[in-house]
């Protein structure tokens, strides 16, 4: 379907194939989906996603409840199976520590928002166990600056039928992605909680005003705090390059 179906559709059928995949895919994982605030309109335009990070399941948990196109980190191209997948449903793929990369994905960017279709983004740039926020990289808001976008904040949350967070959820620390497929499967069910908050239109506000308004939204929800100023992540060599991003 990826390799042949979806280079032949416009962007709202090959939306519509993307829902029902990611909808599928969370039955096959035993993943009931919740959704709680209000989604945009599939036929919004204009549209950019901003979520928190903890597995590449996220991916499909938004993708069941709103169709987008994700902003994600190069290595996940070189993914098996999953890597070809991504790119094949529209990933736009960006090079974290190589600064010249921003302005191709911005540009990138500009035309699929022009095309109609939704970007997703998860700002914080790496996963976390979810119990707790990073800081965002606001270069990564530029682009809704640049075209004016309304920006959707999502909060992503992962529990137990008994109600508790589902660590074994967390593509975290050295874990492979068989390792972490392993873990989910293993899993009884799940609960994939999904929360939009109020749409943030762009406006006059600096990527920076967003990425803060976007922090904020979303680590209410989570009720979690927000990131601290001088919060850093990941490797020395990764921190310095986001250090210089900002």
């Amino acid at each position: 379907m990826a390799g042949v179906i979806f280079p032949r559709v416009k962007n709202a059928k090959r939306a519509l194939i993307t829902q029902w995949w990611s909808l599928k895919t969370l039955r096959i994982l035993n993943i009931v989906l919740s959704i709680h605030g209000v989604r945009p309109d599939t036929r919004a335009r204009d549209m950019i996603i901003a979520a928190n990070h903890i597995s590449w399941l996220d991916i499909y948990v938004i993708n069941a409840a709103h169709p987008a196109r994700f902003v994600a980190k190069a290595e996940i191209r070189d993914w098996p199976i999953i890597g070809w997948l991504c790119e094949k449903a529209g990933t736009i793929f960006i090079r974290r520590t190589h600064r010249h990369d921003t302005a191709r994905t911005n540009t990138e960017i500009h035309d699929v928002l022009r095309s109609g279709a939704t970007i997703g983004l998860f700002p914080e740039g790496t996963t976390t166990a979810g119990d707790r926020l990073l800081k965002f990289h606001s270069s990564l808001f530029e682009p809704a600056v640049v075209n004016q976008a309304t920006l959707a904040p999502v909060a992503l949350r992962y529990h137990k039928s008994d109600g508790d967070r589902c660590v074994a959820v967390a593509y975290i620390d050295d874990l492979s992605f068989a390792e972490s497929l392993q873990l989910i499967v293993s899993q009884k069910s799940m609960i994939a909680e999904i929360t939009f908050a109020p749409p943030i239109p762009a406006g006059s506000a600096s990527r920076r005003e967003l990425a803060l308004r976007a922090e904020a939204a979303i680590a209410a929800i989570l009720n979690v705090p927000i990131p601290d100023a001088h919060q850093r992540f990941g490797n020395t060599v990764e921190a310095t390059s986001l250090d210089q991003a900002r």
